[in-house]
């Protein structure tokens, strides 16, 4: 039932987007400094829709003052492997909405609306199961240069806190890190972006904090207006493990028009204990 409805309000926000495409030119896209949460900037003069989604590494945009941006996960599947035992999560309705405060500052929530968590020991046929709203996180982005895309290059600064709203399905404390995202502008109309993140998370299990690494470098192409190409390579380490863990992430990317973006993707693990994803999204500009 979430499934459907959530891939019904999928293509009820890709109709909507549709109609609301303008051939107006834009007479300044870049002129937001003026501009604030209470003095909105003119809907001919936003910046480039550029969200975090659908990759790991973010983006180092922030969203333009007074407006509002909505990056959903419609639908996530993730297979776990640890040791013997074997999880897999079902991420339905994973929403992180964004409100553009300044020319460079915008904060976030996350809300992630429906989670089912599964885990067996190798061997065993039956699944321990749990189903809840996940941990709700709250953000703040800050780009120090290049949110108006003066230049080649964009760095930005994100903190976070995850609150423990989920119940059995969540990490069962407060967690926190930092990202610091980086975006290069190449020639031919391809994007390098690199990321760094450091987080502290918890393991309910053994009741302690640890932390971890990920740094993370992707690629994408735009080869038309519409239709663009992610390639990311991720890799990532902890207190808890020994050794590092790596995936390569791949992700088509469709812009239907200035403010609707949809994708979709896997994550393919290139170390054994390496998570497996597979996801469909979208991205929203109100």
């Amino acid at each position: 039932m979430f499934i459907s409805r959530y891939l019904a309000l999928l293509g009820l926000l890709a109709s909507a987007g549709l109609a609301q495409a303008q051939d107006k030119p834009k007479t300044c896209p870049y002129d937001s400094a003026h501009f604030n949460l209470f003095k909105p900037v003119p809907r001919n003069q936003l910046r480039p829709l550029r969200p975090d989604r659908p990759g790991v590494t973010e983006s180092p945009f922030t969203v333009d003052a007074g407006h509002f941006q909505t990056e959903t996960d419609a639908l996530r599947v993730v297979n776990e492997r640890e040791g013997t035992s074997r999880g897999r999560e079902l991420k339905v309705a994973y929403t992180t909405l964004k409100m553009g405060l300044s020319r460079r500052t915008d904060v976030q929530v996350e809300m992630p609306l429906y989670k089912v968590e599964k885990e067996r020991e190798a061997g065993e046929t039956d699944w321990q199961r749990q189903a809840s709203f996940g941990d709700v996180a709250v953000r703040l982005k800050h780009n120090f240069l290049g949110d108006d895309q003066e230049g080649p290059i964009a760095m930005a600064v994100v903190a976070y806190t995850r609150l423990p709203t989920g119940s059995k399905t969540g990490s069962g404390a407060v967690e926190g890190g930092l990202i610091v995202p980086v975006n290069i502008e190449l020639p031919d109309r391809f994007n390098l972006d690199l990321q760094v993140q450091g987080d502290l998370n918890y393991d309910r299990e053994q009741g302690k904090h640890y932390a971890r690494v990920m740094p993370s470098i992707a690629l994408d192409h735009e080869f038309t207006d519409v239709f663009s190409f992610l390639a990311e390579g991720v890799t990532q380490w902890d207190a808890q493990r020994k050794g590092w863990r790596s995936s390569l992430n791949l992700a088509p990317i469709f812009t239907l028009n200035e403010n609707l973006q949809v994708d979709f993707g896997t994550h393919l693990a290139l170390s054994k204990e390496m998570d497996r994803e597979f996801f469909v999204g979208f991205t929203f500009r109100r």
